[in-house]
């Protein structure tokens, strides 16, 4: 799939070209998605070549949107591993319990992948700056990855993230600003920034690439379990991007013919002090109400209002799945486990995604011999400090 691709509106079906700097759409402002020009897909027979490739994201370059010679702003994101979690399977009953552990991506998250395909595709079309508003690891990344392309980087964090991510982020380089409030407040500092310099606002689905670059972690899970997708995903949300990505890698798989049969369930788990997802789940609502006050610990959960609200809701229902919250007392000892019991760097929200299995199958919704997988979407440390 490499080569021409175009933006589609993912609510109204409007479509433009991919020239120049794209955010949301023009005509009702939800989020572009990107479509690829030139069928069919990648035939299957690419498997065998995938085995000479280096093991990182950009191995699936026919399924990014990267031109034929095009080198990427990498620092060697992706390939991150899937570890099984035996003894924790033991303890809990769970026959088949697996970790994507995203922490050992090069900033220490599963941010990497997406501000990866961000950067490269900005600087390809001539960006100067970026700006972005984080709930912290979002801005050590851009951080990063901007330092990587030689560009400048505005970050707008609350003043409650923990204070090892806002050291990272300066460290990096970026002109780092602190902001009362949560990443909503954020987001209109950020917008108003880039209004008036000229920055490139690369928020969570306000341009259409950091999807693509989350998609990679569908497709490394597909190739890791030898192109036969799991029974269940669990996995952390907040701004969603990597639910939506993983669930877009899956469709493009199937329709490319590299897999078959039923798409996993998926479930969404969010803080109980920050919950919009599950709350519009819950009440087949297709859209968020914005959650009041947020507050969790988990802060990369602490979104209240998410642009991508009714494509992850979309998602849930198609595959099956559903929402639901835990307390930060259920996922701090989520975390724990996950450290102590299976020597895993796992971040509050990579320890939401525990607590939620567990509780996902005393309600007898996950069976114990279900292949699951769960997501530790960042490194533990980050938080401590």
């Amino acid at each position: 799939m490499s080569g021409p691709w175009t933006l589609v509106c993912s609510a109204c079906a409007r479509t433009r070209d991919a020239a120049g700097l794209p955010g949301v759409c023009e005509a009702c402002g939800q989020p572009y998605l990107v479509r690829y020009e030139a069928p069919p897909p990648p035939a299957p027979e690419l498997k065998r070549l995938l085995r000479e490739r280096v093991w990182s994201m950009w191995r699936y370059r026919e399924w990014l949107p990267l031109a034929a010679d095009e080198a990427p702003v990498t620092l060697g994101e992706g390939a991150t591993p899937l570890l099984r979690l035996a003894r924790l399977g033991e303890r809990y009953g769970f026959r088949d319990l697996w970790v994507k552990d995203e922490s050992q991506n090069p900033t220490g998250s599963f941010k990497a992948r997406g501000l990866a395909v961000a950067v490269t595709r900005a600087a390809a079309a001539g960006a100067r700056s970026f700006v972005v508003p984080t709930a912290g690891n979002a801005g050590v990344a851009l951080a990063a990855y901007a330092a990587r392309a030689g560009m400048a980087a505005r970050v707008f964090a609350p003043a409650s993230t923990p204070p090892t991510i806002l050291a990272q982020i300066r460290a990096f380089g970026a002109d780092l600003v602190l902001v009362a409030g949560d990443i909503g407040d954020c987001g209109k500092a950020a917008r108003a920034y880039a209004e008036e310099h000229g920055a490139m606002d690369v928020s969570t689905l306000r341009e259409p690439y950091r999807i693509e670059g989350k998609k990679t972690l569908g497709l490394e899970l597909a190739e890791q379990l030898g192109w036969v997708l799991p029974d269940v995903l669990v996995y952390p949300t907040g701004g969603g991007t990597g639910l939506i990505g993983m669930w877009k890698a899956f469709q493009e798989l199937r329709a490319g013919g590299w897999i078959r049969g039923a798409l996993p369930r998926t479930y969404c788990v969010q803080a109980s002090g920050c919950a919009p997802v599950v709350q519009a789940f819950a009440t087949g609502a297709p859209s968020c109400s914005p959650w009041p006050d947020p507050t969790t610990v988990a802060a990369g959960l602490r979104v209240p209002a998410p642009l991508g609200d009714r494509l992850m809701l979309q998602v849930l229902r198609e595959s099956g799945g559903g929402a639901l919250a835990v307390s930060d007392e259920q996922l701090m000892s989520g975390a724990r486990e996950l450290e102590t019991r299976e020597g895993i760097d796992a971040a509050p929200e990579g320890g939401a995604t525990l607590a939620a299995a567990l509780a996902l199958k005393e309600r007898g919704i996950l069976a114990g011999d279900e292949r699951i997988v769960l997501f530790n979407t960042g490194a533990g440390w980050l938080y401590r400090g």
